[in-house]
């Protein structure tokens, strides 16, 4: 799992939003992600064929709303006067950056309206998004003054109690009363100026529903629940967490400050260490963040920190909203993790999962689901709220207490965990009342503004994205959308091999030591892997995601513990002897991809506006492009080492070699010399392209191996001198022959009909037949 991330640098919807977007197009599954600045989710936009723009900004108007015994946001009067809001719908200004969009105005505009009526409502009655946010000051356990109170949201419960080892389990002296709107309360007074409830001791919420049954449920809004692990299938408990202050982790470093473009190295904490079992929080920061800011990545996502019982779920079939993951340690331990990862400069996403709920209903949210109806649950009922293929329980993202519940979790991650930012999952499941099933999305707006649009989740996305940048200006915040590409799911995820078993296969079991030389499957997948990571990086968009341990090609896959494997952790784990062993010719892979992170460092091309494919060339296999101030040549070719390769650029002047996948260092053949000067020479007339090489002012020529890229950067010299070098060097014969690329424009032209130049299809369309 790698990916790349684009950013737009200016507001596409005037005041109203933030100023950066991120999309993210995967190499390997072809999966999508990108930044919602306040205002906008945007699908792919890369090629003229998938371009999507779904409106969620806002700023703050609205009418009414009925209020029911849930206090439901749902929009009633819509002949009331909505003069300012239809003002504010004018500022929708991404209509004017896509033509294309211009039919779906009115679409647009009443997404706009929904979320400033919800917005005007939340304010109306709560005060004020961020304060509605607090709902884990007010549901949950809480200590108060002379006590604990404890509030649940239950509509359906009949009776209602606090159980729990302080109580012995016995509910019978802590029955629970219920208010106007569904939510239990109860206060425990202090026991002699202690809390009733010891911290660190279990508690469940037992309410009797219609049928006259008692059941015990996790409280919802528990922060910390574990479970007896000597015990197999035990069900889960919820943890009254409030520890002592001398217990508490105290945060010492501030958060580092927002980097122009991402470089994200994606980690599973369970499965981050060597050894064949759940690794903990301190573990990860001890031994693998200092890995990780020595491979110059500068944010780390997190995954899978929610609490989930499944644990082969990867983390996306959450259980406990606003809990840490117990199977590697408490809430103060991911704190220290946190706080280690910002005192390297470490910037932290949480992988945050509100697209659905685990269907466990002992162990989760879904267990205070009795077959009420869709108002007083947390839930759509009947179809719309079941995920058929991910077997999960689907939010009712217009019931006020789901907007509390989940607006209020983001606010906890980053106020109590000091996360930087999330990466939203599922995204593409929120956005459709189709939730992407069995459609395959071509391109066509229609797909993406019709009444497939549900806009209960659309308004949501909207309402937390304000929130989020409201509480943390620069927060990153990430959505990950697959409605760009038709076929791509969850199994992309567990059970797929990694890039470099696709390529190598088995012989990574017997040909990965450098004492002895490669074979020609060893030689090839080592070449492709890093050709394949640099092209995501550097054409791909404006940031890098890179999964733990695919940046120096760890072998064969991912495979959690389960009843098919017998709850094997052998395929859950990262082997780093791999890369620390000096004989591996793993080490290459990891020393390219660090020299990948430190080029950007010093040249900043990812955060570059300028991107320029020159050459696309089919036959050759070699693709030609300029990213900030530096020229890119890739050689797809599987024999062809071209001499003498004539290479388009736009600044005339001295190139010289900034880096070499070819490198002996990083496990090539060093045939590309980095002592050679190349002098450009100008071609046809300035400022008339089709004069120029392939749509370029200037040109140099370079060896280009076989499978190979080179970076190339302009030596800083004044204009006039370099002209005056560049062009005796050529009269005297100094440099590499050139090629006759006579018809090098018309083969560009050819292509690009075919749309074989467009940005995220070279990839694919240049691997074939490697």
């Amino acid at each position: 799992m790698y990916g790349t991330w684009a950013i737009l640098s200016k507001p596409a919807f005037g005041s109203l939003i933030s100023t950066q977007l991120y999309h993210s197009k995967g190499r390997n599954k072809w999966s999508v992600a990108y930044e919602l600045p306040r205002g906008q989710i945007c699908g792919p936009r890369n090629s003229l064929k998938y371009r999507q723009f779904l409106h969620l900004s806002g700023s703050s108007t609205a009418r009414r709303v009925e209020q029911r015994s849930s206090l439901s946001a749902v929009l009633t009067d819509e002949n009331s006067d909505m003069m300012h809001i239809e003002e504010d719908t004018e500022t929708v200004t991404v209509l004017d950056l896509d033509p294309g969009l211009q039919p779906y105005k009115d679409h647009f505009g009443y997404r706009m309206k929904r979320y400033l009526s919800q917005k005007k409502l939340i304010e109306q009655y709560e005060g004020s998004l961020e304060d509605f946010a607090q709902g884990y000051l007010k549901f949950g356990l809480n200590r108060e003054k002379g006590g604990i109170v404890y509030r649940e949201w239950a509509p359906a419960a009949q009776e209602a109690q606090i159980i729990g080892d302080f109580n012995g389990w016995d509910g019978s002296n802590h029955n629970m009363e219920k208010d106007q709107f569904g939510v239990w309360c109860i206060t425990i007074p202090d026991l002699g100026g202690k809390a009733a409830i010891p911290h660190n001791s279990k508690v469940k919420f037992r309410f009797k529903h219609g049928d006259g049954v008692w059941v015990d449920r996790i409280p919802a809004w528990i922060k910390y629940a574990t479970v007896d692990a000597a015990r197999f299938g035990a069900p889960y408990d919820g943890v009254y967490w409030d520890p002592p202050r001398s217990e508490m982790y105290k945060f010492r470093y501030p958060r580092p400050p927002k980097s122009a473009a991402p470089r994200i190295y994606e980690a599973h904490i369970g499965m981050s260490g060597l050894e064949p079992r759940v690794s903990s929080y301190r573990e990860f920061a001890d031994n693998i963040l200092p890995r990780i800011k020595a491979s110059n990545y500068n944010t780390v996502q997190l995954m899978a920190v929610m609490e989930h019982s499944y644990y082969g779920s990867f983390g996306y079939h959450v259980t406990n909203f606003f809990a840490v993951s117990s199977r590697s340690g408490t809430p103060e331990d991911l704190k220290y993790l946190i706080d280690k990862a910002h005192s390297l400069g470490l910037r932290v996403l949480m992988d945050i999962v509100h697209s659905h709920v685990s269907n466990n209903v002992t162990d989760g949210l879904n267990g205070f689901d009795v077959g009420q109806s869709s108002q007083d649950s947390y839930f759509h009922t009947g179809h719309r709220g079941y995920h058929q293929l991910w077997d999960s329980r689907l939010f009712n993202y217009a019931n006020w207490e789901v907007l509390r519940f989940l607006l209020s979790n983001l606010r906890w991650w980053l106020e109590e965990y000091k996360f930087d930012g999330f990466r939203f999952d599922g995204v593409t499941s929120m956005l459709y009342h189709h939730h992407g099933i069995n459609m395959e999305f071509t391109g066509d707006y229609n797909e993406y503004f019709s009444d497939s649009t549900d806009v209960d989740a659309v308004v949501y996305l909207m309402l937390a994205n304000n929130l989020i940048h409201s509480l943390l200006l620069d927060a990153t915040v990430v959505a990950e959308d697959v409605s760009g590409v038709p076929g791509l799911g969850r199994p992309a995820i567990v059970g797929d091999k990694t890039i470099a078993f696709l390529l190598m296969d088995q012989e990574m079991y017997s040909g990965m030591s450098a004492l002895v030389a490669a074979s020609p499957t060893i030689d090839r997948g080592i070449a492709l892997h890093k050709m394949i990571h640099f092209i995501t990086m550097a054409l791909g968009g404006e940031g890098y995601l890179n999964f733990m341990g695919n940046e120096f090609g760890h072998p064969e896959w991912i495979d959690f513990p389960r009843e098919g494997n017998n709850w094997s952790y052998d395929k859950c784990r990262r082997q780093w002897n791999l890369v620390d062993e000096d004989h591996m010719r793993y080490q290459f892979m990891y020393a390219f991809d660090r020299a990948m992170n430190m080029l950007d460092e010093k040249f900043a091309f990812i955060a570059s506006r300028k991107q320029m494919v020159s050459c696309a060339n089919n036959v050759d296999k070699v693709i030609v492009f300029e990213r900030g101030d530096l020229i890119f040549v890739f050689n797809f070719h599987p024999d062809c080492t071209y001499d003498g390769y004539k290479v388009g650029c736009d600044m005339p002047g001295i190139y010289r070699v900034a880096l070499d996948s070819d490198a002996l260092e990083f496990g090539g053949h060093g045939r590309v010399s980095h002592n050679v000067d190349h002098f450009t020479s100008p071609e046809g007339i300035p400022g008339v392209p089709e004069t120029n090489f392939n749509n370029r002012p200037n040109s140099f020529q370079v060896l280009s191996p076989a499978r190979t890229c080179v970076v190339y950067y302009r030596v800083e010299e004044s204009l006039d001198e370099s002209i005056e070098e560049s062009n005796s060097a050529l009269s005297v014969g100094v440099g590499v022959a050139e090629r006759d690329d006579t018809n090098a424009l018309d083969e560009f032209e050819e292509l690009e009909e075919a749309n074989v130049v467009e940005d995220e299809d070279l990839g694919p369309t240049l691997l074939k037949g490697l």
